[in-house]
């Protein structure tokens, strides 16, 4: 449960999917940064023309509606690309990225990172798989949809649970370790803030997790899991 671009049963993510010559090409191309939580750093509408590879740490994607609400779509980890479509497809940004955590990034110009796909078959195979991931991703979300909010918020703790717990110290459980509001947790399941608080309530009077400000201590891996898989 470290924060790892690989983990049980997911693809490798970009960066990691890479050899050795194919990390050093993008690079001898790239701008390094480091930011610190909460910055916002790609903007919904803005113009595409730089792709981002996160090296470390955590970024949330958020959207903007025009009725002015605000929904976290996805989160993404060490390893993976982002701003793919916009910046290949030189469209304005669809969503804003801002990150979790302290993070460590690679800016890429998107022309030099489409000269490298063109000449590079590595970079070209991560690519693909990457886009391929994101349609998959797609898919399940949508598919997923007509399941239960209970089914689909148990999924989605495990799955975070899996991607950056770490065993809580007193040995008690898994805390996950991102600052999620309940805000952000009805996003990434497509529903309302008050239908997940009122899930949440249940399942801490059942002992299965503990919340606390932006904070999520799992308890019962069992217990949800049963609740997602039916066991």
């Amino acid at each position: 449960m470290a924060e790892t671009g690989t983990d049980s049963g997911r693809p490798a993510a970009f960066w990691q999917s890479l050899a050795p010559a194919d990390r050093d090409a993008l690079l001898r191309v790239a701008t390094r940064l480091s930011l610190p939580a909460g910055e916002q750093f790609l903007a919904q509408g803005d113009d595409s023309d730089h792709l981002v590879v996160l090296l470390r740490g955590w970024v949330k994607v958020v959207a903007q509606s025009h009725a002015g609400y605000r929904a976290l779509l996805a989160l993404r980890g060490p390893g993976e690309l982002l701003g793919e479509q916009a910046g290949l497809e030189r469209r304005r940004r669809s969503a804003s990225l801002l990150t979790a955590t302290t993070v460590d990034l690679l800016q890429l110009p998107a022309a030099r990172f489409r000269t490298l796909a063109r000449a590079d078959g590595g970079v070209a195979s991560a690519l693909e798989q990457t886009l391929s991931g994101r349609l998959r991703e797609a898919d399940v979300q949508r598919t997923g949809i007509t399941e239960p909010v209970p089914v689909r918020l148990a999924a989605l703790l495990l799955d975070l649970a899996e991607r950056c717990g770490h065993p809580d110290p007193d040995g008690t459980g898994v805390r996950i370790a991102l600052p999620l509001s309940q805000d952000d947790l009805a996003g990434l399941v497509l529903s309302s803030r008050r239908t997940v608080s009122r899930v949440l309530e249940q399942w801490r009077g059942r002992g299965w997790i503990v919340t606390g400000r932006q904070s999520l201590l799992i308890r019962s891996v069992d217990q949800l899991k049963g609740q997602a898989f039916g066991g």
